[in-house]
């Protein structure tokens, strides 16, 4: 199976740990967004999209990619984050963007949470949220994720 990992970690390096962890279960590459060419994820079969939560959203960089994609046929994808607070209900960010990746074409089979240092304005103040995250614990879920979404991706059709 070819995959690749598109990552923008930008604070702490809390989504680079998480999407590093997924790279060495799946045998995958992780770039940034400006750094692969469409033409290679269209060669893959499995390509994960993640960033840290920026006001409660993606990454622009990632999300602008999306947007200026090809249509993808069907080719499949998983959606990861790190975050210093929980998803909240008013704001599924996660959602939105499984529905930007859907829209482009992807089949997206799995997402994937955690929490991250945030350092963000206002949490700065108190010394940020999420204080040792992504930990051990963390890292090792990421690890177990990889390895449900390969079994999967490689069993389906």
């Amino acid at each position: 199976m070819k995959a690749v990992i598109v990552c923008v970690s930008v604070s702490h390096g809390n989504t680079q740990r998480i999407a590093e962890a997924m790279a060495e279960v799946l045998g995958a590459r992780v770039v940034g967004p400006g750094d692969i060419d469409p033409a290679e994820l269209a060669a893959c079969d499995l390509v994960g999209f993640g960033s840290g939560i920026f006001t409660m959203n993606f990454h622009p960089r990632l999300r602008e990619l999306i947007a200026t994609l090809p249509p993808q046929n069907g080719r499949k994808a998983f959606v990861f984050a790190t975050s210093g607070m929980p998803e909240p209900p008013f704001r599924r960010y996660i959602r939105s963007l499984t529905k930007l990746l859907i829209g482009r074409g992807y089949d997206v089979v799995d997402t994937f949470s955690c929490r991250g240092l945030d350092t963000w304005l206002p949490m700065r103040i108190v010394g940020g949220v999420s204080k040792g995250h992504p930990d051990a614990a963390d890292v090792q879920a990421a690890r177990a994720f990889a390895e449900g979404l390969r079994d999967r991706v490689a069993a389906r059709p």
